[in-house]
């Protein structure tokens, strides 16, 4: 395992470019949110989303958050949403809430649903790596049934021998999990209450 901080990814080509390569070619990292760290994987990846199954314990038919940097990175995430409806959630975004959508296929973290949950993440360092890596997974980093981490030498201690890089982003807030939204309905249903107040401005 590597461990790099998210300030010298984000000022180096180099790094960045080797972050995008090992993600494309099914290559598992940790990354800070404005929350907790998370598993990041791309997401139509399908070994790298195996990894996460197979490290977090995680029930295979359970879809994976997927975390964007731009707004055109939903359309090839295969997102399909009316503009003017998208357009309410940028009013919001970026903000710990995470949006339930239509996707024209179900891909490797929808686990055979066509639909995602995406987030424009708060943490305006982690929207700089994704705006150049892509789309990544953004599911708590941690087995399931045990609590989020917010610490990165946790991080370290408990999976350096099962993950490629981990991104040190240094402690993490904590705090609530994001709000879910369920946009696949009208109006839209609260699938999860959390750090973002719902309904939004």
């Amino acid at each position: 395992m590597r461990r790099v901080s998210i300030d010298d990814l984000n000022s180096s080509p180099d790094e960045i470019f080797r972050f995008r390569e090992l993600l494309g070619n099914g290559g598992l990292a940790v990354v800070p949110t404005e929350t907790y760290y998370a598993f990041a994987a791309e997401p139509t990846n399908g070994a790298g989303i195996k990894r996460i199954f197979d490290l977090k314990g995680r029930d295979e038919r359970k879809p994976l958050p997927i975390l964007f940097g731009l707004r055109s990175q939903l359309e090839r995430l295969g997102v399909e949403v009316a503009p003017d409806k998208l357009d309410h959630y940028f009013q919001i975004w970026p903000a710990p809430l995470t949006v339930v959508f239509p996707i024209r296929e179900p891909i490797a973290a929808s686990r055979g649903q066509q639909a995602v949950a995406v987030r424009l993440p708060a943490a305006a360092k982690l929207r700089a790596i994704l705006a150049v890596s892509g789309c990544l997974t953004g599911t708590s980093a941690n087995r399931s049934g045990s609590p989020a981490i917010s610490q990165p030498d946790t991080v370290e201690a408990l999976f350096r021998r099962d993950i490629d890089v981990l991104i040190d982003g240094g402690v993490t807030p904590g705090g609530r999990p994001t709000t879910i939204v369920d946009a696949t309905v009208d109006p839209p249903v609260v699938l999860r209450a959390g750090a973002f107040p719902w309904p939004g401005r």
